[in-house]
């Protein structure tokens, strides 16, 4: 999902629908208390309250599950942001000759880095910027491997080619994260939980003279914005909850090499 654009629709879909439900079961509660005005309720309880465990279950999980895949994407861009860091400093233990060429493909890749996060919702810009980062790695670890000859001593050239390999691999770790969400039927069934509640309330809601319009509406934008705050925590690059304000630290880093 690169764009959230289109949540508002769906929002706004299943808003409605939750009324509808709830309007269709209180009719169809209406019609049995017409038919059986004594038993038209009994041994529902044991069904609603399985429902409602469920859905209260399924929320929960799926509410525990982004906030926490929240908090591993916050951490890798530190992790990220120390390795590059790491390897920065250790481009010391190179011969001084070698050092400008190295230390101008390492800014360049930390500046791709940046707009590869920077531009995430674009597919087309974020594809151009990714490429160009994994030819800047590329780069720099042949440059780095072909001064190793050069170092006085093996154990240096081993510190830093560590701090490259590292500095590499949390891009796929990165990488992975961020693609890493529940299964699309988790969603789904949430949402058909969610109308099939609406469908208990409205049951339970008939014999009144008037409808409920207060209690109708308030419980269909309180599910609403549960769900919605589930997908922004999924998706913090792309709504209201955000992880940009930790690029921040990246930005700093990028600062400090120049």
């Amino acid at each position: 999902m690169r764009s959230l654009s289109a949540i508002p629709w769906y929002a706004l879909a299943i808003f409605v629908a939750i009324v509808l439900f709830i309007e269709i079961g209180r009719r169809i509660g209406a019609r049995h208390l017409a038919l059986d005005p004594e038993g038209a309720r009994t041994g529902i309880g044991a069904i609603e309250g399985a429902v409602f465990g469920l859905l209260a279950l399924l929320i929960a999980f799926t509410f525990s599950g982004a906030a926490t895949r929240l908090d591993i994407r916050r951490n890798l861009i530190v992790e990220e942001t120390n390795a590059m860091g790491t390897a920065w400093l250790r481009l010391d233990l190179m011969p001084p000759a070698s050092q400008p060429a190295l230390r101008q493909v390492f800014r360049d890749y930390v500046d791709a880095r940046i707009a590869y996060y920077r531009d995430l919702n674009e597919i087309d810009l974020s594809s151009h910027d990714n490429a160009r980062a994994v030819a800047l790695q590329l780069e720099l670890w042949k440059q780095t491997v072909a001064v190793l000859p050069q170092m006085p001593t093996p154990t240096l050239g081993a510190n830093l080619l560590q701090a490259l390999n590292q500095m590499i691999d949390i891009t796929t770790t990165r990488a992975v994260a961020s693609e890493t969400h529940p299964p699309l039927v988790i969603y789904l069934m949430l949402i058909a939980l969610t109308q099939i509640s609406a469908l208990f309330i409205g049951y339970g809601m008939a014999g009144t003279a008037t409808r409920n319009w207060l209690h109708s509406l308030g419980y269909a934008l309180v599910m609403v914005c549960v769900l919605y705050v589930i997908l922004d925590f999924e998706f913090p690059r792309l709504g209201i909850i955000r992880v940009d304000y930790v690029d921040q630290i990246m930005l700093d880093l990028r600062k400090t090499m120049d």
